[in-house]
């Protein structure tokens, strides 16, 4: 019971800080792209790939972010990355992300933030072995 009212906290610290980006040190090229696909295959549960245009709000510099768009580009999403001094045009759908660790858990999260407004939250478990599964469901406030 512990535990789980433990994740829900960690699930309820939703898209709140204005930092987005990877914090993950310590987590293999493997789990970074493993979450990424995962979060690629949630969008296209909610949003029509190839109808859909993502505006990235941060720099993708990380291996995760990286993995993002090129698997949300594989699934047939267009993807405007980030620019500082970008011109304002037509607008697609803003998108941003989080990948942060509870501290002394093994518990990975990634946070989507879409619109500016809607969260999609998942939290993630390294196996003994140094397999990453989710831990959980998505979440998703809207």
């Amino acid at each position: 019971m512990r535990k789980l009212l433990l994740l829900a906290l960690f699930i309820s610290l939703v898209a709140c800080a204005a930092r987005y980006g990877n914090f993950m040190r310590n987590t293999t090229q493997a789990n970074d792209k493993k979450m990424a696909d995962d979060v690629a295959k949630k969008l296209v549960t909610l949003y029509p790939p190839a109808l859909t245009r993502f505006d990235l709000q941060h720099a993708t510099s990380d291996y995760f972010g990286t993995c993002l768009v090129a698997s949300m580009r594989n699934k047939g999403y267009a993807v405007l990355e980030y620019k500082a001094k970008r011109k304002q045009g037509r607008a697609g759908v803003a998108l941003s992300y989080t990948v942060d660790q509870l501290k002394d858990t093994g518990l990975y999260r990634v946070t989507v933030l879409i619109d500016r407004q809607q969260a999609l939250n998942r939290v993630y478990k390294v196996a003994k072995d140094g397999v990453l599964y989710p831990a959980g469901y998505w979440v998703r406030k809207e």
